[in-house]
Protein backbone atom coordinates (compact mmCIF):
# COMPACT_ATOMS: atom_id res chain seq x y z
CA UNK A 1 0.00 0.00 0.00
CA UNK A 2 1.34 3.38 -1.01
CA UNK A 3 1.85 6.28 1.40
CA UNK A 4 -0.12 9.38 0.46
CA UNK A 5 0.82 12.94 1.38
CA UNK A 6 -1.64 15.82 1.60
CA UNK A 7 -1.17 19.57 1.87
CA UNK A 8 -4.58 20.28 3.41
CA UNK A 9 -7.55 18.55 5.00
CA UNK A 10 -9.70 19.34 1.98
CA UNK A 11 -7.24 17.58 -0.29
CA UNK A 12 -7.24 14.61 2.09
CA UNK A 13 -11.05 14.41 2.09
CA UNK A 14 -11.16 14.38 -1.72
CA UNK A 15 -8.75 11.44 -2.00
CA UNK A 16 -10.30 8.03 -2.73
CA UNK A 17 -10.19 5.42 0.02
CA UNK A 18 -7.45 2.89 -0.77
CA UNK A 19 -8.71 -0.65 -1.33
CA UNK A 20 -6.66 -3.78 -0.77
CA UNK A 21 -6.66 -6.70 -3.20
CA UNK A 22 -6.31 -9.08 -0.28
CA UNK A 23 -9.51 -10.62 1.14
CA UNK A 24 -10.43 -9.14 4.56
CA UNK A 25 -10.37 -12.50 6.35
CA UNK A 26 -6.86 -13.24 5.06
CA UNK A 27 -5.72 -9.88 6.40
CA UNK A 28 -7.34 -10.65 9.76
CA UNK A 29 -5.52 -14.00 9.94
CA UNK A 30 -2.22 -12.31 9.13
CA UNK A 31 -2.76 -9.83 11.98
CA UNK A 32 -3.63 -12.67 14.37
CA UNK A 33 -0.44 -14.53 13.46
CA UNK A 34 1.57 -11.38 14.10
CA UNK A 35 -0.14 -10.85 17.47
CA UNK A 36 0.55 -14.39 18.67
CA UNK A 37 4.18 -14.08 17.56
CA UNK A 38 4.58 -10.87 19.56
CA UNK A 39 2.63 -11.82 22.70
CA UNK A 40 2.18 -15.58 23.07
CA UNK A 41 0.26 -16.94 26.06
CA UNK A 42 2.13 -19.59 28.00
CA UNK A 43 -0.23 -21.89 29.83
CA UNK A 44 0.43 -25.48 30.82
CA UNK A 45 -1.43 -28.08 28.78
CA UNK A 46 -4.04 -30.33 30.34
CA UNK A 47 -6.66 -30.26 33.06
CA UNK A 48 -5.62 -30.05 36.70
CA UNK A 49 -7.55 -30.91 39.85
CA UNK A 50 -6.85 -29.28 43.19
CA UNK A 51 -8.03 -30.10 46.69
CA UNK A 52 -8.39 -26.46 47.73
CA UNK A 53 -8.51 -22.96 46.30
CA UNK A 54 -5.22 -22.15 47.99
CA UNK A 55 -3.52 -25.06 46.21
CA UNK A 56 -4.95 -23.86 42.87
CA UNK A 57 -3.77 -20.29 43.52
CA UNK A 58 -0.26 -21.53 44.34
CA UNK A 59 -0.13 -23.54 41.11
CA UNK A 60 -1.37 -20.53 39.12
CA UNK A 61 1.39 -18.32 40.51
CA UNK A 62 3.91 -20.68 38.91
CA UNK A 63 2.84 -20.07 35.30
CA UNK A 64 1.24 -16.60 35.23
CA UNK A 65 3.62 -13.66 34.74
CA UNK A 66 4.10 -11.51 37.82
CA UNK A 67 3.34 -7.79 37.71
CA UNK A 68 6.37 -5.66 37.02
CA UNK A 69 8.23 -8.36 35.09
CA UNK A 70 9.16 -8.39 31.41
CA UNK A 71 6.14 -10.61 30.50
CA UNK A 72 3.44 -8.16 31.72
Amino acid sequence: MRVQKFRSIEEMNKAPVPESDEPPFERFLRHCERWWAIAPKKYPRGVFKFRSIEEAQKAREGYLPQKGTKDT
